[in-house]
């Protein structure tokens, strides 16, 4: 490995390519002798470097560090480029970042209007992270194993030389700092993964801010030992520095505001919530959906992280006259709250958002409805090419005997209930041929039209 870093413009420079700005030229002083004395003992030497597209072509850059990697030199190359500065007030959409355990982010961006009222701007999204939470843990249990195995092993040396288990301690070490070195390589992974999808999302809502829970108050203690082991373990704090870095680029503020109580109220209306299993997941284990329980209309009901990130980001936008600079660290901070101002933090709902609660608190109201009849209010008009119209449905025609439907193939329109099967299944009323189930309409008898008898006549006998 060579750094370049310490070297002054003497001994090496660094120039973007004239044709191709994706390209620059090394230019360093080697030796040609392994033991120069004199300037004639060196000589210059041209590199061509290959920028990757990440750079931006106004970017300064600065000398590299460069390594052979694979039979081939690679070089790590730092640079610098002017960025948009971020203010600390002044926003208008801001998007709201809370922690979870398994569901690693929550976030959604809120828009602040000029008559002071805050609405959400969707319904929010997550960065869930379960399957590599879970390697994560795997690789811990299997270093404190380790650890555990290589102290052993050390108590069972003690000072003597020459010990039979002192080949397996040094194996148990290097593969111990293995395993560390995995770990650290999975959380940086998935750090610069969370951050980079947390400042997408900003930049896909325009948001001009990101409010972040402050991490002092997240401590791993009093939860467990499983729970705060995890806690211990997540990689928040890499997370929230990567946030700021690529946001920083993009010209998005990074402010930390308190967490006190944001899963704990309602985002609408702020009374304490009732958390309880989500309905849509009853074996689950833990507490993540929460419900409003204001019986002054405002019915709110959805998982705690949603609730969380409109808290975070309706406090933030409210707030944010309060915002100032640590002087230590340089990062934007919200340290209180006001009560005057928290009363004003809530999500008004929208058209889009404002719906009925349609959840299931008790028996179905029965509707008092009657179902159409089946006999025509009026009879059908009369054609102009034929007879009269057609008769209203319910008169029987003149030309049937039978009514026009039964209850089945087998069974007549006079008989009460003709079962085909050994079980008694009367369909006779769902298929049209009487009122009820086990009765139907008496067929209509056709007599032959009485004589009439006029007086002085006899009738024939």
């Amino acid at each position: 490995m060579l750094l370049l870093s310490a070297c002054d413009g003497q001994q090496a420079t660094l120039e973007r390519g004239e044709d191709d700005p994706q390209r620059a030229l090394l230019r360093l002083q080697l030796p040609t002798r392994s033991d120069p004395r004199s300037y004639r003992d060196w000589t210059w030497v041209a590199c061509s470097v290959t920028l990757p597209p990440t750079v931006p072509p106004g970017a300064v850059l600065h000398l590299p560090t460069l390594r052979i990697t694979g039979g081939e030199v690679r070089a790590d190359l730092a640079y610098t480029h002017a960025v948009p500065r971020a203010r600390r007030s002044g926003h208008t959409v801001a998007l709201g970042v809370d922690w979870g355990l398994n569901t690693l982010l929550s976030a959604g961006a809120a828009r602040l209007y000029d008559d002071g009222h805050i609405t959400a701007l969707g319904h929010g999204a997550q960065f869930r992270a379960a399957g590599i939470l879970a390697r994560q843990h795997r690789l811990r249990r299997l270093s404190e194993h380790l650890h555990s195995k290589a102290d052993q092993y050390r108590r069972l040396i003690g000072d003597t030389a020459g010990h039979p288990l002192t080949g397996r301690h040094n194996v148990l070490v290097e593969e111990t700092r293995r395993v560390c070195d995995r770990r650290s390589n999975l959380n940086d992974a998935l750090a610069r993964a969370a951050a980079r999808w947390a400042v997408d999302q900003a930049i896909a809502v325009r948001a001009t801010v990101i409010y972040l829970e402050d991490l002092r108050s997240v401590e791993a203690g009093g939860m467990g030992r499983t729970h705060n082991t995890r806690l211990s373990q997540t990689v928040r704090g890499q997370i929230a520095d990567r946030i700021r870095h690529f946001a920083a680029e993009a010209g998005i503020a990074v402010v930390t505001v308190p967490p006190r109580n944001t899963s704990r109220h309602c985002p609408r209306c702020l009374p304490p919530l009732r958390h309880r299993k989500a309905p849509d997941r009853p074996t689950t284990t833990g507490w993540k959906w929460a419900i409003c329980p204001d019986r002054t209309g405002c019915g709110w009901q959805g998982d705690r992280d949603h609730g969380s990130w409109q808290r975070i980001a309706a406090r933030g936008l409210t707030h944010q006259a309060r915002t100032v600079t640590d002087r230590t660290t340089g990062q934007m901070v919200i340290r209180t709250v006001a009560a005057t101002l928290e009363t004003k933090a809530v999500i008004t709902p929208t058209a889009e958002t404002r719906r009925a609660d349609r959840s299931k608190t008790g028996p179905t109201r029965r509707r008092n409805t009657r179902p159409a009849p089946r006999r025509r209010r009026a009879p059908s008009p009369t054609s102009p090419s034929g007879p009269a119209g057609k008769r209203p449905e319910g008169h029987a025609p003149t030309d049937r005997t039978r009514l026009p439907r039964a209850a089945h193939r087998h069974q007549g329109v006079t008989t009460i209930s003709t079962p085909t099967t050994s079980r008694h299944r009367p369909r006779g009323a769902a298929l049209g041929a009487g009122f009820h189930l086990h009765a139907h309409a008496t067929p209509p008898r056709w007599a032959d039209p009485t004589p009439v008898t006029t007086p002085g006549t006899e009738s024939p006998s």
